[in-house]
């Protein structure tokens, strides 16, 4: 029998993906969670404007959503202060990666990142077949300087920052990252990756010309606006970044009900403040829990908090472990240092009750 024809970069990838989603690990539990406290997404809903907006798209589904997404576009370009010829839209954060990937960084082209951070950045820059260098976090925060210099000693064609950064759940104040793109080396661009800006302190966001041609940067409905599962994205960067998706991008890859449902929960910034509130909450909530349990939160600006189990990688995967299999649906960094952690989202006050419950038996099974 003759296999799939695989192109050879192809074949030589291993068959993974970057997360394990909580649904296959129900399966394999063969029970729902009780808490789903993993994925980072908005348990306080989306806005109920962008519900009743969903609602009345779903009448038109029959028909393709506009492929030049002009009516979201143009509603972002207002929100930020710029025109729509500075925004793109796309499949999540996720796809806008992937596709600049494409555009960008080649075979043997180099690519550089943190390591531990976000995987799928790393997952596209395989598949595209660019070389991916990494550098180390520095107090569990990514470290703009050693980023900087990698990308100088590699010829980088793109650099990879997350603020706030996933998975620990720290920021650097926008000065620092204004200062960086000052000091790329020409020819690299960074990529600012602010999934988590809407929970972050205003410190925290950089001001950063629209037509800078050296940055572009990455926005999400995932999060405070609690609408992960239509995955829509944008980007800001200058027009001719912006043009060049339409050479690769998937133009239908927006349908009606995720374009409605974004435009209207962008104009429901009331609904969002209320969210912002609701995760301090929750963040202030775990970081409670875990102090009576004998742990230390880190500080965070995004809707999760990462914890410190005290110990190494071993024992923070022994801990996560006895959660899952206690029905909390959680999750950790990958990579040591960082691994020592784990890391929960914001929840519902019935999410963290199941929290305070699990935890202190985690901590003892896995010091059993």
């Amino acid at each position: 029998m003759i296999g799939p024809r695989l192109t050879p970069l192809a074949d030589s990838l291993p068959a993974t993906v970057p997360f394990v989603g909580p649904e296959t690990q129900e399966r394999q539990l063969g029970r729902p969670f009780r808490a789903r406290l993993g994925a980072n997404e908005s348990r306080f809903g989306p806005s109920p404007r962008a519900v009743a907006a969903m609602a009345a798209a779903a009448q038109e589904a029959w028909m393709y959503g506009d492929p030049e997404m002009a009516d979201l576009r143009a509603a972002l370009a207002a929100h930020h202060g710029v025109t729509p010829a500075h925004v793109i839209v796309g499949e999540g954060i996720d796809g806008l990666l992937g596709t600049l990937v494409r555009l960008v960084a080649g075979p043997g082209d180099a690519v550089v990142t943190s390591l531990g951070a976000y995987p799928t950045f790393a997952f596209h820059v395989a598949g595209f077949g660019a070389d991916l260098h990494r550098v180390p976090y520095q107090d569990d925060r990514e470290d703009p300087e050693a980023l900087l210099a990698k990308a100088r000693a590699t010829g980088a064609r793109l650099l990879y920052l997350a603020n706030p950064d996933n998975p620990m759940g720290s920021w650097h104040d926008g000065a620092v990252i204004e200062a960086m793109i000052d000091a790329l080396p020409r020819g690299a661009l960074l990529v600012l990756d602010e999934a988590y800006v809407d929970l972050a302190p205003a410190t925290a966001i950089p001001r950063i010309a629209a037509d800078d041609p050296r940055v572009i940067r990455m926005r999400t409905f995932s999060k405070g606006y609690g609408l992960a599962g239509l995955r829509v994205g944008y980007a800001l960067a200058a027009p001719d970044l912006i043009r060049a998706f339409d050479k690769v991008r998937n133009h239908f890859g927006m349908g009606r009900i995720a374009q409605s449902g974004a435009m209207a929960a962008l104009a429901d910034q009331g609904h969002l403040r209320g969210v912002q509130a609701q995760v301090a909450a929750a963040r202030d909530r775990i970081t409670a829990i875990a102090a009576t349990n004998g742990l230390a939160a880190l500080p965070s600006a995004t809707n999760f908090v990462t914890v410190d189990c005290g110990s190494d990688g071993d024992f923070a995967r022994a801990v996560l472990r006895a959660c899952i299999d206690r029905g909390l649906f959680i999750r950790m960094p990958g990579v040591a240092p960082l691994d020592r952690c784990i890391r929960i989202s914001a929840g519902l006050p019935a999410d963290l009750d199941v929290l305070e419950e699990v935890l202190p038996q985690a901590l003892a099974a896995a010091r059993g």
